[in-house]
């Protein structure tokens, strides 16, 4: 008898569908998707992608084209995944708790599918480094020549240990609310005070986790319901005032404009993590809000809901792979005597859907081969 991958894919993902809660907010399933999906574009798309010294590098256009840096500000989407992340754990550990059940099982629920694509992706790359060392003694490895195939994971490892402080975080927030809010902003401006003004580079790493704890602690109020029982006149005022603190704060002459790494900047927001990122949390969280009723009556319509449950079945599974598929298509380009463009020339924009479609056709090919050991279900 004949099976079909697909078709069988499909069936799981229109059970869930049918199986789908009345009151689910379908709308922060929604953010997740479009989080990964954002991190995916902006890797392959707005960097440019090109060798230097036998090593891959992938600086961004920003700094070469004027006000590019005002894209940023959306498409940083961080900050928007920590918020979302806040919802979803508050949720999970509303449930841990009502269960009668400790930190250890949330801890296990919500990093077992989380770690799951990691280790195998971490097993497949092991192994191929083995092989490429066995056949070639000469071969440099990986973190020689590819080392941005893993760096975008390090927001797991910030993600994780946000994750396990949820019970801390959680009891914060229902002991004190907005208070605890404030502590952790006020934290991160005296830790960025303290770097800046004194040099205390350790700080950055310090409000490399504050910030992104800020940014969970806002989805906190999400789940409790203050966001969204926040008139829209008053979720624009949040909006308006965060984008204002931004435009003070980045024309300071302290943060960059540009919410990503630019060459030509002597700091980046994003890494040490400054200031600039907690406030950004705040405008996406409002912008976020704004756009809550429009969006979510869209999501009612099942083919919507359908591409949306699909994508979060395998997020993880997209996360961690993209960037070996971005450089399984490079390796090919080379290996056909093309060049790649080192400036965001005409050409270069010309080039655009080519790195999307392209390293999309090789990631489905991964998502196929590995979706698996993410859907497998938790025990």
């Amino acid at each position: 008898m004949t099976t079909s991958t697909a078709p069988e894919a499909s069936s799981v993902v229109d059970q869930l569908v049918d199986a789908t809660p009345a009151g689910r907010d379908r709308y922060v399933d929604f953010l997740r998707a479009l989080s990964i999906a954002v991190v995916v574009c902006w890797h392959w798309v707005f960097s440019i992608t090109q060798w230097r010294n036998g090593r891959l590098t992938m600086p961004n256009p920003i700094g070469d084209v004027p006000l590019l840096w005002g894209l940023t500000w959306i498409l940083q989407i961080m900050p928007l995944f920590f918020f979302v992340g806040g919802y979803a754990n508050s949720a999970s550990w509303t449930a841990t708790r009502r269960s009668h059940e400790g930190t250890t099982d949330f801890a296990r629920r919500r990093l077992n599918r989380l770690y799951r694509p990691l280790v195998a992706f971490a097993c497949v790359w092991s192994a191929f480094e083995l092989i490429m060392r066995t056949v070639n003694p000469a071969y440099p490895g990986v973190l020689h020549y590819g080392v941005v195939v893993f760096v975008p994971l390090w927001f797991l490892g910030v993600y994780t240990i946000v994750t396990l402080l949820t019970p801390l975080t959680h009891r914060l927030h229902r002991e004190v609310g907005a208070l605890g809010l404030a502590l952790l902003g006020s934290a991160i401006a005296l830790a960025d005070f303290g770097r800046f003004h004194y040099g205390l580079e350790s700080l950055g790493l310090l409000n490399s986790l504050l910030v992104f704890l800020f940014a969970h602690q806002l989805g906190y109020f999400y789940r409790d319901g203050t966001l969204t029982k926040i008139a829209r006149r008053g979720q624009a005022a949040i909006l308006v005032a965060a984008l204002t603190m931004l435009i003070v704060v980045t024309g300071s002459g302290i943060y960059p404009h540009s919410m990503v790494a630019v060459g030509r900047d002597p700091i980046s927001n994003m890494f040490p993590t400054t200031a600039c990122i907690a406030i950004l949390a705040v405008f996406q969280a409002a912008l976020a809000m704004l756009i809550r009723p429009v969006v979510t009556r869209w999501l009612e319509r099942r083919s919507v809901w359908k591409t949306v449950v699909a994508a979060n079945g395998v997020a993880m599974t997209v996360f961690v792979w993209h960037m070996t598929a971005l450089l399984i298509v490079i390796k090919a380009i080379n290996e056909l005597g093309l060049q790649m463009l080192s400036r965001p020339t005409t050409a270069w924009w010309i080039q655009r859907p080519f790195w999307l479609i392209a390293p999309g056709a090789v990631l489905a090919g991964m998502i196929a081969l590995f979706s698996r050991v993410e859907q497998a279900p938790t025990k």
